[in-house]
């Protein structure tokens, strides 16, 4: 869930990061308390607090992670509380109809684009049919 900032705000957001260094422990912790409402474990140490708190202000400015990802982590958090294997696998992606997937390997370029029936894959420029290379 990205969302853009003005580069006034991403300059703030930067400093008010690095300024957590600087800060006490127990500013740290007041920091915390009003980002997650709650008080700070106890036994937390310093640098997890602080990235913790950065962390918070960063979803905050740019957005938090994915549902997808947060019912992926819900799922695993369930399985792992109730001694069930944990499996990691993420949500499958789909690729739409007109998707181009570009990736170089070995000084070459690789292209698929994807159809209603299937895929164009293309090396250099140069197409393949789907049916001589897939």
């Amino acid at each position: 869930m990205k969302r853009k900032i003005s580069e006034i705000d991403h300059e703030r957001l930067t400093a008010e990061i690095a300024n957590l260094a600087g800060l006490s422990n127990d500013e740290l912790k007041a920091r915390w308390q009003a980002a997650y409402g709650t008080a700070a474990p106890l036994r937390m140490k310093r640098d997890l607090l602080r990235y913790a708190v950065a962390y918070r202000m960063q979803e905050r400015a740019l957005g938090g992670l994915k549902p997808a990802i947060c019912r992926l982590l819900d799922r695993m958090a369930d399985d792992a509380a109730a001694r069930r294997p944990v499996k990691a696998t993420p949500p499958a992606r789909k690729l739409g109809t007109g998707a181009v997937l570009v990736r170089q390997w070995g000084g070459v370029d690789h292209e698929v684009t994807v159809l209603e029936e299937g895929v164009l894959f293309a090396e250099n420029g140069i197409a393949h049919s789907p049916k001589s290379r897939v």
